[in-house]
C-alpha cells in the first residue's frame, strides 16, 4: 500500500520537459518581447540617468636608497613586495586630504577614495594610478596631483631616494563607463529569463485537468467516451433547433 502511494507521488512529480518546452516556444513572442523592452529600459536609463565616467592613469616608479647598480634577484622581489605599501600611502587620508584641499574638490576622502585606484603590473615596481571622474579634465588634474603629493609623503615616510614619473595623467577623450551595451544585454537576458520562470512556475502550479491525457495520469480513470464542443454553437442556436422540432 505504502509502496504505490509513494509511487503515485513519484508520478505526480514528474514534469514534463517536452511539455515545458512546447509551452515556451508557444510563448516565446511574449518572451522575445519581454527581452526587448527590459533592454530598451535598461538602454534608456544608462544614457539618460547616469552620468558618464572618464579615466586618467599617470605611473610612477619608486627608486629606493638600496639599489645599487648591481641588483640580486631579492632586492627585485623585495621590492615587488614594498609596492604594497606604496599603493596603501598613496591612498592614505594624509594624501586625498591634501589633493582636496589643493584643487578645491567639492568631494570628501572617503568619496575620492573610492574614484581612486593604484595597480601594479606584475614583476615590476611600477605604480598605476588611476582616477575615474564625470569630467575628464578634472580626472586628469586629480591624477596628476596625487602622484605629486604621494611622491612626497611617499619619500619622507619610507626614506627612499626618489620617485620617478614614469608617465604623466593622460586627458581622456572617451568614456570609461558606464557600459551601455553591457546593460543592454544585461537588461534583455534579465527580461527573457523573469518572464520564462513566470511561465514555468505557473506551468507547475497548474493542475487542472484538460486533456484526456491528464485524466488517465492523475485520476487513474480510463475515459469511455469525449463529448465534442462546437464554441460557434450558443445557446440562440440550440433554442431555434428545439423551435423547429
Amino acid at each position: 500500500m505504502e509502496g504505490n502511494i509513494v509511487q503515485q507521488r513519484d508520478e505526480e512529480m514528474e514534469i514534463d520537459l517536452m511539455e515545458i518546452f512546447l509551452l515556451l516556444l508557444h510563448q516565446l513572442p511574449l518572451i522575445l518581447s519581454a527581452g526587448v523592452l527590459t533592454a530598451l529600459c535598461l538602454f534608456l536609463g544608462t544614457k539618460l540617468l547616469i552620468a558618464p565616467t572618464y579615466e586618467s592613469t599617470t605611473k610612477i616608479y619608486i627608486l629606493s636608497k638600496q639599489e645599487s647598480s648591481s641588483l640580486t634577484y631579492s632586492d627585485l622581489q623585495l621590492g615587488s613586495q614594498l609596492t604594497a605599501d606604496y599603493a596603501e600611502l598613496i591612498q592614505s587620508r594624509f594624501v586625498l586630504e591634501e589633493v582636496i584641499q589643493v584643487l578645491d574638490l567639492d568631494t570628501t576622502y572617503e568619496k575620492l577614495s573610492e574614484r581612486v585606484a593604484v595597480t601594479t603590473p606584475e614583476d615590476t615596481r611600477i605604480l598605476s594610478i588611476t582616477v575615474t571622474d564625470t569630467d575628464p579634465v578634472r580626472a586628469m588634474e586629480t591624477a596628476n596631483a596625487i602622484r605629486e603629493v604621494a611622491s612626497v609623503h611617499i619619500t619622507n615616510v619610507m626614506d627612499i631616494e626618489a620617485v620617478n614619473v614614469v608617465e604623466t595623467a593622460n586627458m581622456p577623450t572617451s568614456q570609461a563607463g558606464p557600459g551601455t551595451l553591457k546593460n543592454t544585454l544585461i537588461g534583455g537576458v534579465l527580461g527573457v529569463l523573469a518572464v520564462t520562470a513566470v511561465l514555468v512556475v505557473r506551468f507547475l502550479l497548474d493542475d487542472t485537468i484538460k486533456t484526456t491525457e491528464d485524466v488517465e495520469k492523475y485520476l487513474q480513470l480510463s475515459v469511455l467516451a469525449v463529448i465534442p464542443l462546437n464554441e460557434g454553437e450558443g445557446d440562440g442556436g440550440r433554442k431555434k433547433k428545439l423551435k423547429k422540432a
